[in-house]
């Protein structure tokens, strides 16, 4: 033990040559002085080390008495005091001995004056030499049937910290008692070594006497719980704190710890829960960027369950909810710049402003391009610009465009490819009744099976074409309202018509028959699938009107004519007199007035 230690625990007698003047002896009539109890020289247990058997803390208890039997058995407990003098701040008591004992004026319900007498224990000395005091301020059992009646029915009774041992502390409460460190209810050594002095409350859980008289005081057994109540009164404050929350209140709290999903905030005894989407209206992805441990808080009850006692918080629901500014903020075709946040299967979120988000649908991300989801096209941080295609409130929901940020390529595609331009591009992909080959970013136009050759019928396109084969086609029809592109393969595929305009030029004579007449135009046929008009002049107009030649059309030379086609002389039994009527049916000769390759136009008159 140190040798301040054993100075405190020497009575004034054995120090009194060192502590009193020569000229004011020590008075022969003090008491001797009470044993103070110090925390010993071994190591403090920790309080939560595991538990030690009831047989093991009463032989714990007794080795410790025993090596303090000079004091605890001769010593005073408890020491009947005057009050000497009061300071700003404590009380000097009259404890008997050579120094004063001392007070803080906070430890009297009421303000103390000089002459007051008290009941106090010794705790040890201060810096400054005085004794440091504690009040028993409460009741003790004075007799063991007070103990044995609050052991039978699991009672509280109050005791005094008298000293810290090995494995716990010391208690009396009408006898000695023990208090496993792990009963204690305090965190650590430190927090233990201060109930030093200190009245609390405890339950007896285990009482054995031997002997049936005072005289059994010295062989008491005596073990207590600490921590068991402080649980229920913890318990029993959270159940009344419990009934006077509301869903809907505004409490103040401090934070207490943080965990993944939220954090734990202590409001007045109770623990609530403020969970990490209730922090903010915007997202918060971890809780420890908002809030520090000790911070303390506003917040309002979101939700109190009685049956489990667990309480909901929100901080965000005090601040303004950012959707009350956006009607005027955005508007519907608003060009608008966000973050994506996160993704679906059905599209991708955007944050606009904090608390305020929009979704960009698969459909809107791509104006040609199939997307199968949208992290092909988008991924979470990206910055992008968006297009507002709609705005409900009563949901709070915005309809955002990727694809019309981007621009139409339907803009302008009609005199982009006018009909019967001809386009190169690559096969795409297939349907059952067609092909669809990308013209332009963005823009695909169909060839339907029909268009695609005139030499075979065929069951499926994928017969004679193949997906990244890059064919040529005509434009057959743009219609942009519907955002459809006819094309045709065959169109381009040389025919009789071609040739045919390849082989004549304008004022060319050729033989044709007249297929049908209708007003004062004549439709000739020149060979297989080639035919031309032909204005017909007024006089022969007129005499359409008279009945018609019905004799026989000499098919068998017509059918010469359209074996030998345009090509080489003309039988001359086939052609019909210039002078007769024109008449369908007639074999005639005709003269080519207009003849436009390249819109495959032709026009004829009589010759």
């Amino acid at each position: 033990m140190s040798n301040s230690t054993t100075e405190s625990l020497t009575p004034p007698e054995a120090t009194a040559s060192t502590e009193a003047p020569a000229t004011s002896p020590a008075p022969e009539t003090a008491p001797q002085a009470p044993p103070v109890h110090h925390p010993p020289a071994v190591a403090v247990e920790e309080a939560e080390a595991p538990e030690t058997s009831p047989a093991d803390f009463t032989a714990m208890l007794k080795e410790y008495e025993q090596a303090h039997a000079t004091y605890s058995d001769t010593g005073q407990k408890q020491i009947n005091a005057t009050i000497a003098a009061i300071t700003a701040d404590s009380a000097l008591l009259d404890i008997g001995y050579k120094t004063e004992g001392i007070l803080p004026l906070t430890a009297f319900a009421t303000p103390p004056s000089p002459g007051d007498p008290f009941v106090v224990t010794v705790k040890g000395r201060d810096e400054d030499g005085y004794y440091q005091l504690s009040l028993l301020r409460f009741a003790q059992p004075k007799d063991f049937s007070s103990l044995e009646e609050a052991f039978a029915a699991k009672g509280i009774v109050t005791g005094v910290v008298t000293g810290v041992v090995k494995g716990g502390l010391t208690v009396d409460v009408g006898a000695r008692a023990f208090l496993p460190a792990s009963r204690t209810g305090t965190r650590d050594a430190a927090e233990m070594a201060k109930l030093v002095g200190q009245q609390i409350r405890v339950r007896i859980t285990k009482l054995e006497i031997e002997g049936q008289d005072e005289t059994a005081r010295d062989s008491v057994d005596v073990v207590v719980d600490r921590r068991s109540v402080l649980e229920e009164e913890e318990n029993a404050s959270k159940a009344t704190r419990l009934a006077e929350l509301q869903e809907g209140q505004l409490v103040h709290g401090t934070v207490r710890s943080i965990a993944p999903y939220g954090a734990f905030v202590d409001i007045g005894g109770t623990d609530g829960l403020l969970h990490i989407s209730d922090l903010a209206w915007s997202r918060v992805t971890k809780p420890e960027d908002i809030l520090t441990v000790g911070e303390e808080l506003d917040l309002q009850i979101l939700k109190v369950d009685a049956a489990t006692g667990k309480i909901s918080l929100g901080l965000k629901q005090l601040q303004p909810h950012p959707w009350d500014a956006v009607p005027d903020t955005y508007k519907i075709g608003e060009r608008v710049t966000g973050t994506v946040t996160r993704d679906a299967d059905f599209g991708s979120f955007v944050e606009l402003s904090p608390g305020v988000e929009g979704l960009i649908h698969i459909s809107e991300m791509a104006w040609g391009k199939k997307v199968r989801k949208p992290s092909d096209m988008l991924k979470i941080g990206d910055t992008v610009e968006a297009i507002i295609l709609g705005i409900d409130t009563t949901a709070r929901r915005i309809a955002l465009g990727l694809k019309q940020a981007l621009g139409d390529p339907w803009t302008g595609i009609a005199e982009k490819f006018p009909v019967g331009s001809a386009v190169e591009a690559p096969v795409v992909s297939f349907t059952k009744f067609g092909a669809f080959i990308q013209v332009a970013e963005g823009i695909e136009g169909m060839i339907h099976i029909s268009e695609i050759t005139a030499e075979k019928r065929l069951n499926h396109p994928t017969d004679v074409l193949r997906i990244g084969e890059v064919v040529k086609a005509q434009v057959l029809d743009v219609d942009t309202t519907k955002r459809q592109i006819r094309l045709s393969i065959k169109q381009l595929i040389p025919s009789d018509l071609d040739e045919f305009l390849a082989d004549h030029q304008q004022g060319d004579k050729v033989t044709g028959r007249i297929i049908s007449i209708d007003n004062g135009k004549a439709r000739v046929e020149l060979g297989e699938g080639i035919f031309a008009p032909c204005p017909l002049p007024a006089a022969a107009v007129e005499e359409e009107a008279a009945p018609a030649n019905t004799g026989a059309v000499d098919l068998s030379a017509f059918s010469s004519l359209l074996k030998a086609k345009w090509q080489g002389a003309t039988p001359a039994a086939s052609t019909k007199p210039k002078s007769e009527t024109p008449a369908p049916g007639q074999i005639r000769s005709f003269r080519i007035a207009k003849l436009d390759a390249e819109i495959k136009q032709l026009e004829l008159e009589l010759a």
